[in-house]
């Protein structure tokens, strides 16, 4: 694997690193406080946790013009543009948490296959342009950051 590839895997552990200590850090809420959006709040933590996976695998993935390594329909309940839709039961809230470290583990393992070839540029709602697979895993602690603000802020309300 090429200095490229390596730097994309540390910069993966590292929000893998970020997600685990998020996961400690809401661990133990009951699927009501998973589920609650606090007045002045338009989502809730399961919708951001599920957001950041169904975003990563958006610009990592099918910009790629790859198979997403998630079932279809939590892509679709949390891609960018949705909103919370429903409440998610324990069963449904655990396999989000596993998927959240799950497809970082996936993505490792995917660009040591050197599977990413072509990428179709996009630029992100923050005006960052993404050119290729390198410039997306750049980008994903910048929005992850977002989100898991967002989370502690819910966390404090629920």
């Amino acid at each position: 694997m090429n200095t490229t590839g390596n730097k994309m895997k540390e910069k993966i552990e590292t929000i893998k690193t970020t997600r685990l200590f998020l996961l400690n850090t809401i661990d133990g809420l009951s699927e009501e406080q998973f589920n609650r959006i606090p007045e002045g709040f338009n989502n809730n933590i399961i919708w951001n946790l599920g957001h950041m996976i169904a975003a990563q695998q958006g610009i990592c993935y099918l910009r790629s013009g790859l198979a997403l390594q998630v079932p279809e329909n939590i892509f679709h309940e949390f891609k960018p543009g949705s909103k919370p839709e429903k409440s998610y039961n324990q069963q449904e809230i655990n396999k989000i948490c596993r998927l959240m470290t799950d497809t970082l583990d996936q993505l490792i393992t995917d660009i040591e296959k050197e599977i990413f070839i072509n990428y179709t540029n996009i630029t992100t709602r923050y005006n960052v342009e993404l050119k290729n697979i390198a410039d997306a895993i750049a980008f994903l602690p910048f929005h992850e950051g977002l989100h898991s603000g967002y989370i502690m802020s819910l966390r404090k309300l629920v």
